[in-house]
């Protein structure tokens, strides 16, 4: 029976239409992911029920150490999927075992070394995220089970993208979705007095304990024999081009969640500047964890897009390789546009959900509008940075991801508030976007050029 199910993974994405197999793909997968949003969500409403502005700035000031640990996962998981995918688009299915084997032996030290050194050097990094005296015993509860949460969330996501890279999403979504649930159950139980009373602490170990659940139920589907790639001892097989590869091919999007990072860091320092400085930055906390919620539904589409173009770029089918292209960029433009309605639509109910300060959810409606007001510039900038990453153009890909949030923003950022105070932040995004979209739309003709030169160049 596991055989049976093997080859109708490997027929979904090598002889199903492109369009039809990114969106069985892509369903689960995004289902999956704003499951994992909850896990940031879930501990946000819950903070709020703390009323405590102190508590909110706190998780949102350790947001940048969030989206840093999601890179360094990225870098080494979206590099072994692409390379994985290609490799079974080629039939090489032991190189495939090696790539994802190695790769996950490879992250789980590196979770170790972070773990270690995050509480090594927890304070200072807080500080330099925007902790003020008032927030920083809090961040530092909240922060601490993230760094042992790393133990576990950098081998998991390795072991998630290959079970995307081999279209295995059900377990995928199963382990996620679990995670997520758990998550929902044991935050009130560790947060508040009825329970065991850890407050904002109790939501980061809930998170912990939820995110380890989710590596348990992975490494059990490739232990167990049912995957179409084998993981175990036997393939760990580390070489420099191995690393390499997978780090050329992983960088643009770990690249994206480092430049986000940086972002959000730069704005809660520029927000400390100002009046109402942690009212400003609490409200930011609230946005960033609803735009997480968009960027899952558009990463979700292109978790589906990602294996069926990986595969037909590994097999040489050119014509199939530009079906899925053009399919893809037209959903994560349609996507992106549906997330930037809803949020401008109902910028002030969500708001609500979190914290009920009139300061708060006039500051994150404004800025939650602005953050998603040309929102279809991240769906294209993403769309086109994993279409470089699959077909052998890394570098075009690196600078892709380098610009929204960072070439872009961080110099609107630095510059803005000082002019115009509050203003300035809102000001800030737009300005990004409007000069990301001239860039993609100015690069995509030359996508499309690379990809049926880099396959034919291959051949």
């Amino acid at each position: 029976m596991n055989r049976d199910e093997n080859v109708e993974k490997e027929s979904l994405l090598a002889d199903a239409a492109p369009s039809r197999a990114i969106v069985k793909l892509a369903i689960p997968a995004t289902i999956a992911l704003l499951a994992k949003a909850v896990y940031n969500i879930v501990d946000t409403a819950y903070i709020g029920l703390l009323d405590s502005e102190s508590a909110l700035a706190a998780v949102g000031v350790t947001l940048p150490l969030l989206l840093i640990f999601v890179s360094i996962e990225n870098i080494f998981a979206a590099g072994a999927a692409v390379l994985a995918g290609r490799q079974l688009g080629a039939g090489d299915k032991d190189g495939a075992n090696t790539t994802i084997s190695t790769i996950v032996a490879a992250s789980t030290a590196i979770g170790g070394a972070l773990c270690v050194g995050g509480i090594v050097c927890m304070e200072p990094l807080l500080r330099a995220f925007g902790a003020s005296d008032t927030v920083m015993p809090l961040a530092k509860d909240y922060a601490f089970w993230m760094f042992i949460a790393a133990i576990f969330n950098l081998p998991a996501q390795s072991l998630n993208c290959a079970a995307r890279a081999e279209s295995s999403v059900k377990i995928s979504s199963i382990a996620v979705i679990t995670g997520a649930a758990l998550n929902v159950l044991l935050d009130p139980v560790f947060m508040f007095d009825w329970g065991l009373g850890m407050g904002v602490e109790g939501a980061s170990l809930a998170t912990t304990v939820s995110q380890a659940v989710t590596f348990i139920i992975l490494a059990w589907f490739y232990l167990s024999g049912k995957s179409i790639i084998r993981f175990g001892l036997r393939f760990i097989k580390p070489t420099v081009q191995l690393f390499k590869d997978v780090i050329l091919i992983g960088i643009p999007t770990a690249v994206i969640q480092i430049c986000l990072a940086v972002a959000t860091s730069l704005t809660n320092v520029a927000a400390a500047a100002l009046p109402d400085s942690d009212l400003i930055i609490a409200a930011y906390g609230v946005v960033q964890r609803l735009i997480l919620v968009g960027c899952y539904v558009i990463m979700g589409f292109m978790q589906g897009y990602q294996p069926v173009a990986s595969y037909a770029f590994g097999g040489k089918n050119e014509e199939r390789f530009h079906t899925a292209a053009r399919f893809s960029l037209k959903g994560t433009l349609l996507l992106s546009v549906v997330v930037a309605a809803v949020y401008i639509l109902l910028s002030h109910p969500l708001i609500l959900l979190f914290n009920r300060n009139p300061a708060v959810v006039e500051y994150g409606s404004r800025l939650l509008i602005s953050q998603v007001a040309l929102y279809p510039a991240f769906g294209l900038c993403y769309m086109m940075t994993i279409t470089f990453q699959t077909i052998g153009a890394s570098k075009f890909g690196l600078f892709l991801s380098t610009i929204r949030q960072g070439l872009f923003y961080i110099p609107c950022i630095l510059l803005l508030p000082r002019l115009w105070g509050v203003n300035g932040i809102y000001a800030s995004q737009p300005i990004a976007d409007v000069l990301t979209l001239a860039v993609c739309l100015l690069s995509y003709q030359a996508m499309k050029r690379i990809a049926t030169q880099n396959m034919h160049g291959a051949s």
